[in-house]
């Protein structure tokens, strides 16, 4: 197992209002470890938190969190005498991704102020350095197993050294490829959707209300129903964006600009050193129902060709498909948050819901019709042919067929035992002192002289 439930928990504020955490009194040392002192409130700090996600609060939990705490003060400490740096950028980015995805739970960015009784950026101050030591700490157990290999033997010997009863039982797995041609954007496209930002430009020059524009008329999924506003730090944004925002004074909006995504025109609300708040309406260039035609004629004419067998289908992949994400790797669909190849039908709906109804008849080899198709992730629109490459039945995991899965676990073992190995070495060079009672706990590792 990994890292102890602490490491987990720290920082997961997305469950806890700070203004609880501030009423947790400081009320004694629970440990030492070097000059780093972890209080009694630090640890009930996050046994609040790991309370609000539904678990049992025990002394058995408080001992692993304090244990979690002390080990990530090893690797801090280490880390600094190692001169490993984080950045603010990536500090900045990290905090953001954490406060998306608690404005996505909340309802919004003033309903998260509300409930946390304080502005953005006093939350970003309050957490950022916390943050930044979380960040360290995995540098530096990155740094620590960064010479980690795994021979195929290892895996033989890793996977035949498994008791019979913990070896896991796979469910059907399946592996897809796809020819996908989205529709040209032409250049009067393009002038079409600056064309349409240039008069919601002039709108708004002309007194109309920047955020009803942008509530109204934004391609922006993220900000148009917060009427385009946006909170970031210089390096968040794209280059383009940011170029725009740096360039206005509080009050301006911009002319039309375009990034990787569309075309722009953005609002300074304010700005306080490196950070800002803005709005902006985003128009994303649309295809004509000509281009839509266009590309579904075109993949009619792969799909007979495939059926007749006049052509193969990477060559079909190279000749036809424009998916940049599967077009250099035989058309193979990857899971974006895995990198796994194989799917099993859940991690599938969750990425595209699509392609099982499509293939679930079918049998490995075969393809499907052109169809349409929306990717999730870019949320592109086009069409596409199926490919289903491969479809393995439940069974218990064994290394002719589940070899990637074997892998990655004697991996996940040696990191752990490297990561142990460490652990013991610092600890014997490290002043180590527990108050009571986590002197009775039951750790890990062997933090308590004997």
């Amino acid at each position: 197992m990994r890292l102890l439930v602490s490491i987990s928990l720290l920082l997961t504020f997305t469950q806890v209002g700070f203004s609880q955490l501030s009423r947790i009194p400081l009320d004694g040392i629970a440990a030492q470890i070097g000059d780093n002192i972890i209080l009694n409130s630090d640890i009930e700090a996050q046994v609040v938190q790991a309370k609000q996600a539904g678990m049992v609060v025990t002394q058995e939990l408080r001992c692993s969190v304090l244990e979690g705490i002390m080990y990530q003060n090893l690797l801090v400490n280490q880390a600094l005498l190692d001169s490993l740096v984080v950045t603010d950028q990536q500090v900045d980015s990290e905090m953001e991704n954490r406060i998306r995805v608690i404005e996505e739970q909340i309802g919004g960015r003033e309903k998260m102020e509300k409930f946390y009784g304080k502005t953005i950026l006093q939350i970003k101050a309050e957490f950022r350095e916390i943050i930044r030591e979380r960040m360290l700490a995995q540098e530096m157990e990155r740094q620590i197993t960064q010479d980690l290999t795994v021979t195929p033997r290892e895996v033989k010997e890793f996977f035949e050294s498994l008791p019979a009863d913990s070896i896991p039982y796979i469910n059907m797995q399946m592996m897809f490829q796809q020819i996908v041609l989205y529709p040209e954007i032409t250049k009067a496209d393009k002038q079409r959707a600056r064309d349409e930002l240039q008069k919601l430009l002039d709108q708004a020059r002309s007194g109309k209300n920047f955020a009803t524009l942008a509530r109204l008329n934004s391609n922006d999924p993220g900000s148009a129903n917060k009427g385009g506003e946006i909170s970031a730090r210089r390096g968040m944004m794209v280059a383009p964006f940011e170029a725009a925002v740096f360039s206005l004074k509080e009050g301006e909006i911009s002319e039309v600009f375009e990034s990787e995504y569309g075309y722009h025109i953005v609002k300074l609300i304010e700005r306080k050193g490196d950070n800002y708040k803005c709005a902006h309406i985003l128009k994303v260039p649309t295809y004509t129902t000509e281009s839509l035609e266009k590309a579904a004629i075109r993949m009619d004419s792969c799909y007979r060709r495939l059926k007749a067998n006049e052509i193969t289908w990477d060559d079909a992949v190279t000749t036809y498909s424009n998916d940049e994400a599967t077009k250099q790797n035989k058309g193979i669909i990857t899971n974006p948050y895995t990198g796994d190849q194989k799917w099993d039908a859940a991690a599938l709906n969750e990425i595209d819901n699509q392609i099982y109804i499509l293939t679930k008849e079918m049998s490995p080899g075969q393809i499907t019709e052109p169809n349409l198709y929306v990717d999730m992730m870019s949320r592109k629109e086009g069409v596409r042919i199926v490919r289903l490459a491969l479809r393995t039945q439940p069974h218990k995991a064994n290394l002719k067929e589940d070899y990637p899965l074997i892998q990655k676990a004697a991996e996940s073992t040696k990191h752990q035992e490297m990561v142990d190995e460490w652990v013991a070495k610092k600890i014997k060079l490290a002043y180590v002192k527990i108050s009571e009672p986590y002197k009775d706990c039951t750790y890990k590792y062997d933090w308590i002289t004997k």
